[in-house]
């Protein structure tokens, strides 16, 4: 499977690692294009942040290996898009 684009809720210690720690390592898997890292809640002890990755060919194995390399833990897989491009996702109205 060609995975184009993920989307991971990722835990962290409020102190260690720090951010650019969890995007070097993020940085240095195979397939990945780009990607950001947005903080979605902070409490005393973890940061929780959402990770959206894009890329060709993303190996998804190295890229959970790398970020919990980092101390970081991958909580959910909240998207996947594969294929030969980029699906959007279509907002159903209820």
């Amino acid at each position: 499977m060609r995975i184009r684009r993920l989307t991971l809720d990722v835990d962290k210690a409020l102190l260690q690692p720090s951010l650019f720690d969890i995007a070097e390592a993020i940085d240095k898997v195979q397939g990945v294009k780009g990607f950001n890292i947005s903080v979605s809640e902070i409490d005393l002890e973890t940061v929780g942040t959402n990770i959206t990755v894009e890329g060709d060919d993303i190996d998804h194995r190295a890229l959970f290996k790398a970020i919990e390399a980092t101390g970081a833990m991958v909580h959910s897989v909240d998207e996947i898009v594969a294929g030969e491009h980029l699906v959007e996702r279509i907002e159903r109205s209820r």
